[in-house]
């Protein structure tokens, strides 16, 4: 543990909130919209709701969830010297939306890879607290980290769970990629969250085509179109899927489209979200046609290559095997 040592003389509680609220204020200049921080400990009551949604199988092919989820519901077996936990969030928001022809992409994957965008931010964060209090140190994590990024982000106090299980923020909706700094530093913590706002809304649960959503906050992933055309590695779509894919090429964004809370979101201002040529809508007949070589061009720091080629290639075939489904 690393205390913050009060440099004016006051007591180190205030000193705690003036170096909060500097590192709050440098991570908003780097461009996040939302921070929070939270003492780093485990996590009780996400850890039991994690070991039901494990118990009933709901995590698919993805096996690696089963691994350790000690570590994924402790900071501390991460970054043992951690005190604290900076978790941000960052709009990916832009006004352009799919076309009626298939081979739709979900609007996270439509720019620069969220890992590099999120983590070149938090890792100049870091960079910066270093240089400010030498005694620091901290880790950054994105999504590939064993971190429960809702979990946290919902302790910071930056939005809600929703019903479809996306994190929502009353200004930005779900549109939002969160990250986490782990940290050395005894810090101010947050200590209201925010309240569900769901109300009686079932929207995302009527809307998703395969039943996925099969109670409120709670995913059946092998049900879900995103699992299914990124996840999953099996080499074709289960037929029920495939029936339904709606025009889905790489993921899905409908229980999101369909939310109240994401339809004012304003555009985000980081230009690497931007849409990539081909990345709104991709022609499956292109996809097909793709080399290794070609999609290794293609796909260079895109989130679209968590499907692999082979994965594409599976989803273009289901979207073409499937005409009456490929609209919207």
């Amino acid at each position: 543990m690393v205390e913050i040592q009060a440099k004016t003389g006051s007591d180190h509680r205030d000193e705690r909130a003036r170096v909060s609220e500097q590192i709050k204020s440098r991570a908003r200049a780097l461009g996040f919209q939302k921070i929070g921080i939270v003492r780093a400990e485990a996590l009780s009551a996400e850890r039991g709701r994690l070991d039901e949604w494990l118990r009933r199988g709901f995590h698919g092919e993805m096996s690696w969830m089963t691994r350790d989820p000690e570590q994924r519901t402790d900071p501390l077996k991460l970054f043992s010297e951690a005190r604290s936990i900076v978790v941000v969030a960052l709009n990916y928001y832009t006004s352009h939306e799919h076309s009626d022809s298939p081979g739709k992409v979900s609007r996270y994957a439509w720019g620069d890879d969220y890992h590099d965008v999120v983590g070149d931010k938090l890792r100049a964060l870091l960079s910066w607290i270093e240089q400010e209090w030498p005694e620091a140190k901290g880790k950054v994590c994105v999504d590939i980290q064993p971190m429960m990024d809702k979990a946290w982000a919902v302790r910071a106090g930056l939005g809600w769970l929703g019903k479809h299980t996306n994190v929502i923020t009353e200004e930005y909706g779900s549109w939002v990629f969160i990250g986490e700094l782990l940290l050395n530093l005894d810090l101010e913590y947050t200590d209201e969250n925010v309240a569900d706002q769901c109300g009686s809304c079932t929207l995302c649960l009527d809307a998703c085509p395969t039943n996925a959503i099969v109670q409120p906050y709670v995913i059946d992933s092998r049900k879900c179109i995103s699992y299914a055309t990124i996840e999953s590695r099996a080499p074709e779509i289960d037929d029920e899927i495939a029936a339904n894919l709606e025009g889905w090429l790489y993921g899905c964004d409908i229980c999101q489209d369909v939310c109240p809370w994401n339809q004012m979101t304003p555009a985000t201002n980081e230009a690497r979200f931007e849409p990539r040529e081909g990345n709104v809508n991709a022609s499956p007949s292109e996809i097909l046609a793709l080399t290794h070589v070609a999609y290794a061009v293609r796909f260079r720091r895109s989130a679209m290559k968590r499907a692999k080629l082979n994965g594409l290639q599976r989803n273009a075939l289901s979207l073409m095997s499937h005409p009456d489904h490929e609209g919207a």
